[in-house]
């Protein structure tokens, strides 16, 4: 398969008062032409920083990123800015990603403008275009954030994203702030744009049960590192990683009198200023050895397109 992105050995780290931040540490993936990768895990795992990252909307510290065999990190701020078109965000808040001083059809266009794309009438059709595609009605093309709710809000978000015909999105958890019924609309309307446009997603949650409708494959953060990448029918049939079956465990099941066993993780989120010496998921793992506190494990392929960094599985591999 063609990979439209590549990442190898990710860091991004924030200087604080209290220390040095490794929001990111060494992670590597890969996403293939037409796919959506979902990236999962709890708040603060480094998902939202990752997704920013692979876009230089926040400067990796350090790694490889490579986009259509291209190494990003070594473009000059001009020369990505050609990169740009090809690669777009969809944010997670609607309203704060939106500029409530201008209207719809303004906020749809800028990107145009940026690039100097807007010429006359042509802009204008182009804007009316997009406005059709992700499903907004033309009268509100000379409305303003706030008169929409929070899923038109959202459509604007994607069409803005659109307007270059980017190749590469990132979805950074694009419908957490919507309700449940607004949520499968804009859901349904991704994958239908990917289908007509040919798209490749990297589709940010925390919500497993979303990843599973959305994602091809699936990778698992914990504490600014991938623990488990594999298939999304894989991921929910046959988790390998503690973390991994305890993050399964605990999504509802939407059937009254239905229930599954829990994995309650003890303790809280280890700091990311201070991780664990060892492995990173140590501290809260229910099956842990001590070689665990002592050394990190590494990300072994435990079967075709299935990858952990879990002691239980290399040592059974004897990898």
């Amino acid at each position: 398969m063609e990979h439209v992105l590549e990442v190898k050995n990710l860091h991004k780290d924030f200087h604080t008062k209290k220390g040095l931040l490794k929001a990111v540490n060494d992670i590597s993936f890969y996403i293939a032409k037409g796919e959506t990768l979902g990236i999962v895990g709890e708040s603060g795992c480094g998902k939202s920083t990752t997704g920013r990252a692979v876009l230089r909307l926040v400067e990796p510290t350090s790694g490889e990123l490579y986009f259509e065999g291209k190494d990003i990190l070594k473009l000059t701020r001009n020369q990505m800015r050609q990169f740009r078109k090809d690669m777009q965000i969809i944010f997670q808040d609607p309203f704060a990603s939106l500029d409530p001083r201008i209207s719809i059809s303004e906020i749809i266009a800028e990107p145009l403008r940026v690039f100097n794309l807007y010429r006359n009438q042509g802009g204008a059709k182009r804007v009316a275009e997009l406005m059709d595609l992700v499903g907004l009605s033309k009268r509100l093309v000379n409305s303003f954030p706030h008169e929409l709710d929070g899923g038109r809000r959202q459509r604007v978000g994607v069409a803005r994203a659109l307007a270059l015909d980017p190749k590469f999105i990132v979805c950074d958890e694009p419908v957490s702030a919507l309700d449940v019924s607004i949520q499968a609309q804009i859901l349904n309307l991704l994958q239908d744009l990917q289908k007509r446009l040919g798209l490749t997603y990297m589709f940010i949650s925390h919500d497993l049960s979303v990843v599973r409708h959305m994602s091809s494959r699936v990778g698992v953060m914990y504490l600014g590192k991938i623990v488990e990448t594999t298939t999304s029918h894989t991921i929910f049939t046959s988790p390998l990683h503690p973390y991994t079956k305890a993050l399964l465990s605990a999504i509802p099941i939407p059937k009254y009198g239905m229930k599954r066993q829990r994995t309650i993780l003890e303790g809280d989120v280890p700091s990311p200023i201070n991780p664990p010496k060892g492995c990173i998921f140590s501290a809260r793992c229910p099956q842990v050895m001590e070689k665990c506190r002592q050394q990190a494990p590494p990300l072994v392929e435990a079967a075709p397109e299935h990858t952990v960094a879990c002691f239980l599985i290399s040592d059974k591999l004897g990898k």
